[in-house]
């Protein structure tokens, strides 16, 4: 299967996050056969039922991994290509970066190139990162773990962290005739949530500012009733340590609603190349769930992250190809560093 072909097969199998293993299995199977020619293993970690990563190795240990995800935000809708792009839901985030990876792989075993490479697939980034989370309980040895997220073929100095809260604003029921016999849950959240946006965030002269965004919003029984409950979900892309953050976050909310932390990942800084373009991404990856266990993390991929989780998400086919040859010229650089390092 050629690198537009692979793209396109594995678009066209829906694997919204929770729902990954038919993309999983065709994973098994097409690395196991190239484990079979070039003399590698296939290995099934689990997550959850129905739910398993997918790990590849060649060499004695991985010293080199090139690593993604392959479950998907919804809606699915299937592949389709022109002449410049190759379209479908996870084409760029993060499909076509799976093929380019195993095309790039394959490459390399062809020929004779293997000084310690692996291919790590991962379920749940999209959520909670479940799939990198179990990963990183199960190193194999690996120095570098080159992980892929669209970054138009640059490598990320950087990415921005996530701090995810649930607020929520409690009352009292009434008929709204009589709103005095009541306490609003509503009045409250919007009154928290006005203090949430005059909030002044921090602003990192790498990563750039950090930013808020309130996600949803519920609450309320009915239109003539007082609503005695309100629930708004907020995502704070972080640039830094986020202790200030959420003091404000606390002071935003005092007295009006209670604050949770539903999910807290840190920025964190990346490798550079010599000859690699570079950029900083705003968006949160697996990297931090990996901690250092598969080695010193690089990010890279083809794509854009402006049409990534959009109904206009496509890969540009001359990125994908590049892609191929970067992985490759990455992982070289990588294995002849670790080379260097050991005389």
């Amino acid at each position: 299967m050629d690198l537009f072909a692979l793209t396109r097969t594995l678009v066209d199998i829906e694997s919204i996050t929770g729902n990954e293993e038919q993309v999983g299995l065709f994973l098994l199977d097409y690395l196991g056969a190239l484990a079979s020619r070039h003399g590698g293993r296939v290995e099934r970690l689990e997550v959850e039922p129905r739910r398993f990563n997918v790990l590849a190795t060649f060499g004695e240990k991985p010293l080199v991994t090139l690593s993604t995800h392959f479950d998907t935000v919804p809606p699915f809708f299937p592949s389709r290509e022109d002449e410049e792009f190759i379209w479908g839901r996870a084409a760029c985030d993060t499909k076509g970066i799976i093929a380019a990876m195993i095309k790039a792989a394959e490459a390399l075993l062809e020929a004779g190139e293997n000084r310690g490479l692996g291919l790590l697939f991962v379920v749940g980034e999209e959520r909670n990162s479940a799939g990198a989370f179990v990963a990183a309980r199960n190193p194999r040895g690996s120095r570098y773990l080159i992980n892929g997220e669209p970054t138009e073929n640059k490598l990320a100095l950087g990415s921005k962290g996530a701090l995810r809260y649930e607020i929520l604003a409690r009352g009292k029921m009434a008929h709204s005739a009589y709103p005095h016999l009541g306490d609003s849950a509503i009045d409250k959240l919007l009154d928290a949530l006005a203090a949430l946006r005059a909030i002044e965030l921090p602003v990192d002269e790498v990563l750039g500012p950090s930013t808020l965004n309130i996600g949803t919003l519920a609450g309320g029984r009915a239109p003539n009733v007082i609503a005695d409950e309100a629930k708004a979900e907020v995502f704070i892309r972080l640039v830094g340590d986020s202790a200030a953050t959420r003091a404000a976050v606390e002071r935003a909310c005092a007295g009006r609603a209670e604050a949770r932390v539903v999910l807290e990942i840190p920025a964190v800084r990346l490798g550079s190349l010599p000859g690699f373009a570079t950029d900083v991404m705003a968006y949160t990856t697996d990297i931090p769930a990996f901690g250092t266990s598969w080695g010193q993390p690089f990010l890279i991929g083809p794509g854009s992250i402006h049409v990534a989780h959009t109904l206009e998400e496509r890969v540009p086919k001359r990125q994908l190809r590049e892609a191929v040859e970067l992985y490759k010229d990455l992982v070289r650089s990588l294995w002849n560093r670790e080379s260097n390092a050991a005389f």
